[in-house]
């Protein structure tokens, strides 16, 4: 009797469960799962590409010394303005001017040697001349020897004058080399801008460089009367820009100003190529974009962090969508597949399938996941080029809903924003 009884109660549980669960699932159907809908319209919509960067003079110039010497006199301050020619700073010169008396002394001494063999070519000049006025007069005076030994003399004092004045032309090279070294102890500005860097002081030595070490970098001058945002842009964004598109420039020390301008320059390597990265590391591959601002009244410094956002698409009213509510499914199954055959096993055309990018098309209070082809996208909606028209009405969030939705679910409007399930 007692399992009778159990019998029983667990049976009419079954049955009240059973029936409150299915009661639930219609009473579910009927009301339907809550989204957010909206209809199609038509916006301008704006493409845009966002890079960080720096900003930088479009024209720099890094100085070093020719020479190895020490700085005895320095006559700019970083941040000073210079104009082209200016002195910027003078190093010691008494080795190069000890190296100028040297070779102006060579040099004299080279003219100096130079007078004597043009002398001793006059004279050898005038001893042929002699002999051969004797040997006119009376052949018997004067032997061929003695003709052909004053012929060779002058021959070899025309040589030795030769020689003495290429040594005056080396002599004069060489004093030319030590002016230019001396010179070189002068640094004056190669163009009109500003001090953005000095890496010396007064007392300090620079030194040149060479094969295996760098020379000291003195300073660095900056023309800011053009300057440049140089951004990173993503491989897969690279191709969207296109030189003369229009910018806005972000620059992190003023966040309260926007900087516009043009893209000048589209970079045709990688920054960083992949055969310069660590072997098993694959990083991101940027390319470098430039893009010249407009004429600003703000003191703009060179190495400042910015953003820049590219335009590199408009549309005037463009059909659109929510970006959100566009989705991706898989194909339908192949309706050639033998019944009870999944499509998978179906003779193998898969390669020719892709995933279809569509929205839910309200309509009834159901569902239909319908194809679009997009064009261009804005900031919150994809142009949509075919499958829509003005007026639809389209799921657009939450998110997880979209992804859950299949042909045919019962949907009802939102009237509450969730905004924690459309993040």
């Amino acid at each position: 009797m007692q399992t009778r009884t159990k019998v029983v109660i667990g049976i009419a549980v079954v049955v009240v469960f059973g029936s409150a669960a299915a009661l639930s699932i219609l009473k579910g159907r009927n009301r339907g799962l809550e989204v957010r809908m909206e209809e199609v319209a038509r916006r301008d919509l704006v493409q845009i590409v966002t890079a960080s960067g720096n900003i930088r003079a479009r024209r720099l110039v890094e100085l070093s010394s020719d020479i190895s010497a020490k700085v005895s006199q320095l006559l700019v301050d970083e941040g000073d303005d210079v104009e082209q020619g200016d002195v910027l700073l003078r190093l010691d010169p008494a080795q190069y001017q000890a190296g100028v008396a040297r070779a102006e002394a060579v040099l004299s001494q080279a003219k100096a040697s130079q007078a004597q063999t043009q002398a001793n070519l006059l004279q050898t000049r005038r001893d042929l001349d002699r002999i051969l006025a004797l040997q006119a007069r009376d052949s018997l005076l004067v032997s061929t020897q003695q003709v052909d030994d004053a012929q060779t003399a002058l021959e070899v004092a025309e040589a030795q004058l030769r020689s003495a004045e290429f040594g005056v032309k080396q002599a004069q090279a060489s004093l030319e080399e030590a002016q230019d070294r001396l010179s070189k102890t002068i640094i004056r500005a190669p163009i009109t801008g500003k001090v953005t860097r000095l890496n010396v002081e007064a007392g300090e030595t620079v030194i040149i460089g060479t094969m295996n070490n760098a020379g000291s970098l003195i300073l660095t001058i900056s023309d800011l009367s053009v300057i440049e945002a140089v951004a990173q842009v993503d491989e897969t964004d690279v191709p969207q820009v296109a030189l003369g598109d229009s910018a806005t420039v972000h620059i992190d020390a003023f966040p309260e100003r926007t900087f516009t301008g043009r893209v000048t320059e589209i970079g045709n390597s990688a920054i960083r190529p992949p055969s310069q990265q660590a072997t098993g590391q694959q990083a991101a591959i940027d390319f470098e974009v430039v893009i010249t601002l407009d004429p600003t009244d703000a003191e703009l410094r060179t190495d400042l962090s910015a953003t820049a956002d590219i335009v590199t698409d408009v549309r005037s009213d463009a059909l659109s969508v929510p970006i959100i509510a566009l989705t991706v499914r898989e194909p339908e199954a192949d309706p050639a597949a033998p019944d009870g055959e999944p499509a998978a096993a179906a003779p193998a055309r898969s390669g020719d399938k892709k995933d279809q990018e569509g929205v839910f098309l309200v309509r009834d209070r159901k569902v239909t996941f319908t194809p679009v082809t997009v064009g261009i996208a804005g900031q919150e909606y994809f142009e949509v080029l075919t499958g829509l028209n003005v007026g639809d009405t389209v799921v657009a969030g939450p998110y997880q809903s979209i992804r859950q939705l299949k042909d045919g679910d019962a949907v009802k409007k939102l009237e509450a924003p969730d905004s924690a399930s459309s993040r």
